[in-house]
């Protein structure tokens, strides 16, 4: 998809990438990149610069960067073997500061059985699903506004304080990217991944969200899909911090991609 897409140098490791609006999140005042925009553009990365898809990849978030910030991505490859490789690659703004970093394995092992245990919960379609609403200042093209979230199960925006507390954690939503002319990929997975902090108002029946100490998915097998369910589990609040998981499936039902996530608690 062409969400996002770094920028190849004359370097076959160093890629670059622009900080846009469309890729932040934040009060209009204060923006900062979307950590799952920054995972996905080190998956980028690193898939250009291996050949090879993601199997598995963590991302850890060290500072912010701003919109109109221009990052390096640098990308090391220690290990590459007949089909997997393992990889990292380092972002950094314009003055060398680190802002995330990202480790992956990549590779294809191709001739072994392929099975599913995990299922798609039964959720109303994404026509049957009313669109997320937002009670708070935020810009009107932010993340947000790239993607169509649409609630299957749970609170989200507005309605995240009705009802209490949930009894379960569970959240569920649909997502799509808006004007979608490409398949969904990998790289597009990794930034719906990011929105598992959106189901802790639900869990906690407050206004609350968190910012993302780190964030790792692990990709199962791709297939096309318009829409995608986001299945959000809070597991526990504790000690100031948030931990919960996000199943990605496709809209038949298949597995594409699961992912986990440490959050700092933010209460508003």
């Amino acid at each position: 998809m062409t969400i996002l897409s770094p920028t190849a140098t004359g370097d076959p490791l160093r890629f670059t990438f622009d900080v846009t609006p469309g890729l932040c999140v934040g009060h209009p005042d204060s923006q900062f990149l979307f950590g799952g925009a920054g995972m996905a553009a080190g998956l980028a990365a690193i898939e250009a610069a291996t050949g090879r898809d993601t199997v598995w990849a963590a991302a850890q978030y060290l500072s912010y960067a701003r919109p109109g910030t221009q990052l390096s991505l640098d990308v090391e490859v220690p290990v590459s073997g007949k089909y997997t490789s393992q990889a990292r690659v380092t972002a950094r703004d314009g003055d060398g500061k680190e802002i995330l970093t990202v480790n992956a394995a990549l590779g294809d092992r191709p001739g072994f059985p392929e099975a599913q245990w995990a299922q798609m919960p039964e959720v109303p379609g994404p026509g049957d699903c009313p669109p997320i609403e937002y009670n708070w200042v935020r810009n009107a093209d932010d993340i947000n506004s790239v993607f169509d979230q649409r609630v299957a199960v749970g609170r989200f925006g507005a309605a995240r304080t009705e009802g209490g507390p949930s009894p379960d954690g569970i959240s569920r939503m649909w997502v799509q990217p808006r004007g979608q002319a490409e398949p969904i990929d990998r790289v597009a997975l990794a930034i719906m991944a990011d929105f598992l902090p959106s189901g802790v108002g639900n869990a906690l029946g407050t206004n609350a969200g968190g910012n993302s100490l780190d964030n790792t998915i692990r990709f199962s097998r791709m297939v096309p899909t318009k829409w995608v369910l986001a299945d959000i589990r809070i597991h526990a609040a504790a000690q100031g911090f948030v931990h919960g998981r996000v199943h990605l499936f496709a809209d038949n039902g298949v597995l594409l991609a699961t992912a986990s996530q440490s959050l700092i608690l933010r209460v508003h």
